[in-house]
């Protein structure tokens, strides 16, 4: 058995058709094809799932009941494997005390270099922690912000106390909580709100506690303003319900701490400070500009610590994440920041002989900053380890040492090897559609459509903006262009869409989280599948549900037992009573056209779409076909839908609507380039029928492609923030700051 390769024997996970395959180790190995060819079957749910569950085996059984659950992969044999990194889009996710400064270990760096050479000495470096009581700001607890009542909502200016001023749930007229501003003396309650002096409206908003006779209910009561009431209560009363917490937040608003300036730390921290800089000037900073204050402080005692400082950060700077600020809350990162976050980490392993596996690393990344993901990619290998990578982009695909396509087509029709070799023969492979639109990029649109009408927004100055307006033409298609980071999200999330809220975003993020809920489901399909299987059968449609009346006994609905073992892992085994099926044996007996609803649920949206007549159900599949998710199955588990798959989901729920404002983030993110024109073609669609259609997007087709152009930049974080160019895509080549106008 020759050790230099991972040898995969009849691979049947999913679509994958007794794929067997030998991959050299020590390499880049690209894996392209369509969506839904088989790609991520064979890599993550065959390669990476069983390098996990033996890695897992490695473990005691006590602490394997601790780590997640990995089921042996429908394969044969995998021989000469190794343990593997998966690299995935999933965002980071975290709360608000997670920062890429904590994720990434460089917080803890700059806690070391101002414990030793911070003037004025102060401590330990643990002290220079936002979420250590010694270094946060009391006030806001080290978050930077503090929630506090949204006057506007929680009060009615124009009444009295005695009417009902105040709309706080627990608030109203005769409750104790308005007898305690009633019955204090201080105010007229029959007085308008908005008729109180200076002196009364700051008494009854922020009025400090003190103790008064309550003559109604004859005892010592003590008053406190009503904003300092909510705000005590808020800070006492943490452990809230969902419920409950829901019901506060219609009265809330979230501002920037007053003791703090939103900078997270108590006063004596920000009075330490190198070369002029406090640790909350620092982490403020993007990273290029940090590097450069950083490499300013000379001392031979923490230069070690320096040196790993500046190699940290000249790392995120390598993979396009000059423009971020170590102050950058996880929560925020897009799932194309998250990836290139977690391959900086991975960096500065010393480790080696692993399998690194990325999910399409490009995603998020302007063309000119691919060059940086390949050199990333390469060091990786350069280090002894095998890379994995499933990638549509053609210039990371070039870089690949050996390439597999998928294929031919998807679904049923994939789950094949098209080709497997070098790149330079996968330009000469037969039947595959990856080989035929490798090099062949859509023309400029020279013919844009015209347009009289435009909405706009006011100038606005958001994170990065620079008094910033956008002006998008109403009833054509506009493309929002710029380098990651440069502002496009923040101009069209965050100023567009709130001045335009009628507007339909269509992101990547999940339509479903369980196994319970489908494409059927989400569509509204299913509910018109039960009802033909009911009509069909005289019978209930809630019978046709694995959710409700229709469920298998055994397993409710599930179609898998699982057996908690206690000591061992849980084991999920298909349930013997309904074979997986998740129905009842006697629902299972009732047909449609010959067909039981196990059947419909297992057909694919190209194979329903040839079954079913009903115009309900026909219109909605061929939406989703138009999208190109034919090859979906209609019970396939929303939760195990891709971030594109999720997006073109959304996309084929709102294709026949009209006159709506359509806002799509990377539409392309997951797609082939040989389905590009099915993106377009739906673009083209709505726009047809009245609709305007803004796409934020890096991919050099669609930018083409469009009517309008709106680019950002010139560059990332504080060098962004402007619009260079507006205008017909023709025109941007001629605009001489854009980067877009140069790769167009």
């Amino acid at each position: 058995m020759n050790q230099n390769y991972i040898e995969i024997v009849n691979a049947r996970e999913n679509n994958l058709k007794d794929v067997s395959l030998k991959l050299p180790k020590k390499k880049i190995i690209m894996f392209t094809g369509v969506s839904g060819s088989g790609k991520s079957s064979l890599v993550f749910e065959t390669i990476a799932q069983e390098s996990s569950r033996l890695l897992n085996e490695t473990f005691p059984v006590f602490i394997r009941n601790f780590m997640p659950k990995y089921s042996r992969p429908n394969v044969d044999e995998i021989n000469n494997i190794a343990p593997s990194i998966i690299i995935d889009q999933k965002r980071i996710g975290g709360n608000s005390r997670s920062t890429l400064g904590t994720l990434t270990d460089i917080d803890p760096l700059l806690r070391v270099i101002f414990s030793r050479i911070g003037q004025p000495q102060i401590g330990s470096p643990a002290m220079f922690s936002f979420n250590d009581t010694r270094g946060m700001c009391e006030n806001c607890e080290g978050i930077g912000r503090s929630i506090t009542l949204n006057l506007e909502k929680a009060v009615d200016f124009s009444k009295s106390l005695n009417e009902g001023a105040i709309l706080l749930d627990g608030y109203k007229v005769d409750s104790w909580m308005v007898k305690l501003y009633t019955a204090s003396g201080f105010f007229d309650s029959d007085k308008k709100i908005k008729d109180y002096t200076e002196e009364e409206l700051e008494k009854f908003l922020y009025g400090k506690a003190e103790k008064f006779k309550n003559t109604g209910l004859d005892l010592n009561t003590t008053y406190m303003g009503l904003v300092e009431r909510f705000e005590k209560s808020m800070k006492t009363d943490r452990e809230r319900s969902d419920k409950s917490q829901k019901k506060i937040e219609k009265f809330t608003i979230e501002e920037k701490c007053k003791v703090c300036e939103g900078k997270r730390y108590n006063k004596t921290i920000l009075s330490c400070k190198i070369n002029g800089y406090s640790m909350a000037d620092l982490t403020a900073m993007q990273v290029d500009e940090l590097i450069k204050v950083i490499e300013k402080i000379e001392n031979k005692e923490i230069a070690p610590v320096i040196d790993n400082l500046k190699k940290r950060l000249t790392d995120l700077v390598n993979i396009g994440l000059d423009y971020i600020s170590l102050n950058r809350e996880t929560s925020t990162l897009s799932g194309g920041e998250s990836q290139r976050i977690k391959m900086v980490k991975n960096l500065s392993s010393a480790l080696s002989d692993m399998i690194y596996i990325f999910d399409e690393p490009s995603i998020g990344l302007h063309p000119r900053d691919v060059h940086r993901l390949c050199n990333i990619l390469e060091q990786l290998r350069d280090k002894g380890n095998t890379v994995i990578v499933v990638e549509h982009d053609p210039d990371v695909i070039k870089i690949g040492d050996y390439v597999v396509d998928m294929g031919p087509k998807a679904g049923s029709h994939g789950g094949e090897i098209v080709y497997a070799g070098e790149f330079e023969g996968l330009i000469n492979a037969e039947n595959s559609l990856t080989a035929k639109h490798l090099y062949k990029p859509l023309p400029i649109n020279e013919n844009p459509k015209p347009f009289t009408e435009t909405f706009t927004t006011e100038p606005s100055n958001i994170n990065n903006l620079k008094n910033t307006s956008i002006t998008i033409p109403k009833g054509i298609f506009t493309v929002v262009t710029g380098v990651a980071g440069s502002g496009k999200s923040t101009l069209v999330h965050q100023v567009f869409a709130k001045k335009y809220p009628e507007a339909v975003i269509i992101d990547q993020s999940a339509v479903g989280a369980n196994s319970r809920s489908n494409s059927a489901t989400y569509t509204g399909i299913m509910d018109h599948i039960r009802a033909e299987f009911a009509e069909a059968n005289n019978a209930s449609a809630s019978l046709f549900s694995f959710n409700s009346e229709g469920a298998c006994e055994a397993c409710n609905g599930a179609g898998v037992i699982e057996m908690d073992l206690s000591f061992m892992d849980a084991i999920k085994t298909t349930c013997e009573a309904c074979h997986g099926t998740r129905f009842k044996a006697e629902v299972l007996e009732l047909k449609l056209n010959g067909q039981s609803i196990d059947k419909v649920m297992s057909m694919t949206i190209t194979e329903a779409n040839e079954f079913f007549t009903k115009k309900e159900i026909k219109t909605k599949l061929k939406n989703m076909l138009m999208v190109g998710l034919g090859y979906l199955t209609l019970g396939q588990p929303l939760s195990t839908l891709s971030g594109g798959e999720c997006q073109r989901l959304k996309l084929a729920k709102e294709l026949n609507k009209k006159g709506n404002i359509y806002i799509m983030d990377e539409p392309t993110t997951g797609l082939h380039f040989s389905d590009i024109d099915v993106i377009l073609d739906i673009i083209k669609t709505l726009v047809k029928k009245g609709n305007t259609v803004i796409t934020i997007e890096h991919n050099l087709d669609i930018i083409r492609s469009a009517d309008w152009i709106v680019d950002i930049g010139p560059g990332a974080g504080i060098f962004g923030g402007q619009v260079l160019y507006e205008g017909v895509p023709m025109g941007i080549r001629k605009c001489e700051e854009s980067l877009t106008g140069k790769y167009i």
